[in-house]
């Protein structure tokens, strides 16, 4: 009776064993799968927090058109305008990470809101995966050709002379073109009147029609009316000179040490995205980013430097939200202001 019970046992021990082994079988190529799956099953959207036709939804379109042709999936810009990309980045934070939304980010939804301590209903910290750089353009420091003082010093000495006299444009509070002012008036020790704007287009229209006189602008936007001659350059405000502007000193240059404010853009995820998609979507926008027409393109709106590994692109937003919530702190500017 014993011998009969321990047979029993054992032949039901194997069958247990036999009917782990055929799960563990079949469940390998589903484990597998899930591993190697690192893009979308459907289409994509890369949301962007500006309307169509601006610098941010221009870099997003010509970045999704390739990346649809090499994932052979469809690629769509959705347009989620409003608060200065915030909008569009509070979309995606809240979307699955499955690979199908995506941002392209901007240093406002993801530097300087949160250096203005604006209320946001997403950490840009956590709930992001970034995945690429894809461009940096520098802010023009430009005025009209009325003015008298063309040069970084000469606006300094008039900013001085004329202390709130002096009106500088920006294409809104909080902007990357208003951050750049603070930073200026913080390193030269002047007080000077910020006339905040609704957009880069109606605040370059008051600067050349003289009702302001001087304005930092992004390189896209005042590009076309430095070319006209309607905008004088005096200066741009990266470390080192745009492609676009050889001959067009940085603030570094001009006595401003270390002057670094620029407008950014980049391609992130929604904050649990599995690394190895994160991975292969970084290397294919390298890909991307490398192609001569891409390049081409992306010279004509003055985006340099994009790509590079996703904890390089990490380590930049960490320095430019810290950089610019000193900048915020030290000039006393928050998100009612």
């Amino acid at each position: 009776m014993q011998k009969l019970c321990t047979e029993k046992f054992m032949q039901r021990r194997q069958l247990i064993s036999i009917g782990a082994a055929t799960a563990a079988t079949l469940a390998a190529p589903m484990l597998r799968a899930q591993t190697l799956q690192t893009l979308p099953t459907g289409p994509v959207r890369i949301v962007v927090g500006f309307p169509p036709g601006g610098g941010t939804d221009a870099l997003a379109r010509v970045v999704g058109q390739k990346l649809a042709v090499m994932w052979s999936l469809p690629v769509v810009i959705e347009n989620k305008a409003g608060a200065a990309g915030v909008i569009a980045a509070d979309y995606v934070a809240k979307q699955p990470a499955d690979g199908s939304t995506l941002l392209m980010a901007h240093i406002n939804s993801h530097a300087l809101a949160p250096a203005l301590g604006a209320k946001l209903g997403y950490n840009a910290q956590t709930d992001f995966v970034p995945i690429s750089m894809v461009g940096i353009t520098p802010n023009i420091l430009i005025c009209n050709a009325d003015q008298p003082a063309k040069t970084v010093q000469a606006v300094v000495e008039l900013c001085r002379q004329k202390p709130g006299q002096i009106s500088f444009a920006s294409a809104g509070g909080g902007s990357a073109q208003h951050f750049a002012l603070e930073m200026f008036k913080l390193q030269a020790k002047v007080f000077a009147l910020h006339i905040p704007y609704r957009g880069s287009g109606p605040a370059l229209v008051d600067l050349i029609g003289g009702q302001v006189n001087y304005c930092f602008e992004s390189m896209t936007s005042a590009t076309p009316h430095i070319k006209s001659g309607k905008a004088i350059a005096i200066a741009q405000t990266r470390l080192k000179r745009a492609k676009g502007h050889p001959n067009v000193p940085t603030m570094d240059e001009s006595g401003f040490k270390g002057f670094d404010a620029t407008i950014w853009y980049g391609l992130m995820g929604p904050g649990k995205m599995p690394a190895a998609m994160q991975a292969r979507m970084n290397e294919d926008v390298n890909k991307v980013l490398a192609m001569p027409d891409v390049q081409e393109k992306m010279e004509q709106y003055g985006a340099e430097d994009g790509g590079g590994s996703t904890e390089k692109f990490a380590s930049f937003i960490k320095a430019e939200q810290v950089k610019w919530a000193q900048v915020a702190a030290d000039a006393k500017v928050r998100a009612d202001a």
